[in-house]
Order: C-alpha cells, then sequence, then structure tokens
C-alpha cells in the first residue's frame, strides 16, 4: 500500500453560520494550515479529526491503493486529491498526495 501524505490546506470559519445555527462549541477542529499528516493504511492519524477523516477517508485509500484520477481530469497531479471536512461552519481543506513508494 503507498503512503499518503494529507496536508492542511486551508481553515475557513463561518462566525455568522454559527452564531446563526450552531449551539454552543468547546471543542472543534483542532488541525493548523500547513500541518502534514502521512498515513500508512487505513488508521486514523493521531490528532486529525473524526468528522474529517470521515469525509476524507475513502479517497485516501483508493490512492493508498494506486487509484487516481479521481473524478476524471479534476488534479493537476492524477495522484491527488483536494477534498473538505464536512464542518458546514469550519470547513477545513485537505491535499491528500500518494507518495513514490521508493
Amino acid at each position: 500500500m503507498t503512503k499518503i501524505r494529507i496536508t492542511v490546506i486551508r481553515k475557513a470559519n463561518y462566525p455568522d453560520l454559527s452564531e446563526k445555527y450552531e449551539l454552543p462549541m468547546e471543542n472543534h477542529c483542532t488541525v493548523e494550515e500547513g500541518q502534514v499528516f502521512i498515513v500508512d493504511g487505513y488508521k486514523r492519524p493521531e490528532g486529525f479529526c473524526d468528522s474529517a477523516w470521515e469525509s476524507i477517508s475513502p479517497f485516501v485509500m483508493t490512492l493508498a491503493h494506486g487509484g487516481h484520477s479521481i473524478y476524471g481530469n479534476w488534479m493537476k497531479n492524477p495522484r491527488s486529491a483536494m477534498i473538505s471536512c464536512n464542518d458546514g461552519f469550519r470547513p477545513v481543506s485537505f491535499l491528500i498526495e500518494a507518495l513514490d513508494d521508493k
């Protein structure tokens, strides 16, 4: 199985939506822009948000098992994907890249 690098590219925050619709939360995703995780297998990286992992893990597994060109000619690097978590109040965008097996 190919190792996968997951890089936190961007964190957004929509306080107007949170104020209008969300119950107060103490804990939310704690990843930081630029943070990198290396995945070897299907284990969620330590410190990685459960909800974000649920959103991106199918893409991680596809790339780890040699998949490429997810959704056709979408990414410049066919062995990568740009996926966001499903938090509508604080979405995080992740770049997922298959690493060379060398």
